[in-house]
Parts: structure tokens; sequence; C-alpha cells
């Protein structure tokens, strides 16, 4: 058995989404910073992946924590809220209660916690100042409240402007493509004392997302409202992609 056993739990945005493989895997920031703590240790890292796309946090919570802490991990990312924070009405308290109570099982359950703040996508977002607004009290309110826990991983991406620009971004404009989950990755790595591929922090850019005028909103926005409309999510139905651990092996060179 390796000495690190890492479990991510959260939305698509640690589930991976916008970062798909030619085969139709979704790979992801979380996948990256196994692959990468191995390398970067030397040694096996044992990884799992609870993540759904589409979940509020408190879902994700009530559906996720105890089956990742049930595997006895040495490490648990979290990251919630990106969801609730898009629709109206969020109560930031609640979500902040939601990351408290992540870190009470933690503590009791001895897993150390790596804590993430989403990226922003606010500026290519219709409705761009309301998420932005919503997104900065949130971010606020978490840095603030776990601010003595000097224990906690620390990998917080809403400030990092850089990242919040067009080209780290899918063609959706709400999910980051693979050269922005290469640096959010890059971010939990350094976060863990570990040396990350300098590459990661900036690869080259992509080709521009396709979609834009009317085209966006028929193809992107408009899958939005329905699914808000009838009470359904882009992760209904879906399994969490690792629900078991899986190793990933150093690599060589």
């Amino acid at each position: 058995m390796s000495s690190v056993r890492y479990v991510a739990i959260g939305d698509s945005f640690t589930e991976g989404v916008g970062d798909e493989l030619p085969d139709g895997h979704v790979r992801g920031w979380a996948d990256l910073v196994a692959q990468g703590w191995a390398d970067a240790s030397g040694q096996p890292v044992e990884y799992a992946n609870f993540a759904i796309r589409g979940r509020l946090v408190a879902p994700i919570v009530e559906e996720q924590l105890e089956p990742a802490l049930a595997l006895k991990p040495t490490h648990l990312s979290f990251n919630g809220g990106g969801n609730d924070m898009l629709r109206p009405r969020t109560s930031v308290s609640r979500v902040v209660g939601a990351f408290e109570h992540v870190l009470e099982r933690c503590d009791e359950e001895g897993v150390r916690l790596i804590l993430l703040s989403g990226a922003n996508p606010s500026g290519q977002l219709p409705l761009s100042r309301v998420i932005q607004r919503r997104g900065d009290l949130l971010s606020a309110a978490v840095s603030s409240r776990f601010a003595e826990r000097t224990d906690i991983v620390r990998a917080f991406n809403w400030p990092d402007r850089e990242l919040s620009s067009p080209p780290y971004w899918s063609e959706d404009r709400l999910h980051m493509n693979s050269r922005g989950h290469h640096r959010v990755a890059a971010r939990v790595l350094t976060a863990l004392g570990l040396e990350p591929p300098p590459a990661w922090w900036s690869l080259p850019p992509l080709p521009p997302a396709a979609a834009r005028g009317a085209a966006y909103y028929r193809e992107h926005v408009g899958p939005w409202v329905r699914r808000r409309l009838t009470g359904t999510s882009s992760g209904d139905g879906r399994e969490p992609k690792y629900g078991a651990w899986t190793v990933f092996e150093p690599r060589s060179g």
C-alpha cells in the first residue's frame, strides 16, 4: 500500500469537465495532481475521485464525503459552491458551513484537507458582475474562516487573474480547458510542497473556442436554462469516475 492515499470530492471543477481526452475520458486537475504527486515523490499514489458535475455544495457533502472517508485516505481535497453561486438567493454562510463540516470530519478521521477555491469564469459569462461579486464574497468568507488553520493545504484559484483570462477556458466559458486544469494542478502540487512540471503553469494556448454570439447561447446557455427550469442536473445518473482506489505509478523521466 502506498503512503499517500488521495481522494477528491466536488463538482465538475474536480471531476475535470473541460479537459476531455481524445478517447472521451475526462481528466482534470485532480487526476493531474495524482500523477504529478507520484512523479514528484517517486512513490505510487492511490487516488479516488467522487466528484460529479452539476452538484450543489450540500449534495457534494451529503453524497460524497462519507464514502470518500470510508476509503481511509491520508488526504482529501474539497471544493464546492460554484454551482450554488450561479443561482439566486445563495447563502454564503451555508456554503461556508459545508466547508466547516468537511474540515470537522477530516479532523475526526485524521485526514489532511486540501482546500480549493474554483477558478473565476465571470469575465466570459453573462451576468459577469453578479457572478464576480458572489464569488468574491464566497472566496473571502472561506479564506477568512480558515485563516488560522495552518495545517490545511490551500490552493485558492479565484484570485488568479491569469487563470480567469479566456485562453484557460473551454467553449462553454464555464469550465476550464486542459490548459486551465494544468495550472490548477501546478498550484495544488506547489501547495503540497512538491515541484510540478514548470510548463503546467502556462501551457501553449489552445485554438480559440468556437461558439460565439447566438451559437454560444444556443449550444451552452440554453441547455443550462432548461436544466434549471426542469430541476435536472448535468450530473444526473453519473457515477464517480474513480469510486475505488486507482494506483498512479511514478513515470520515469
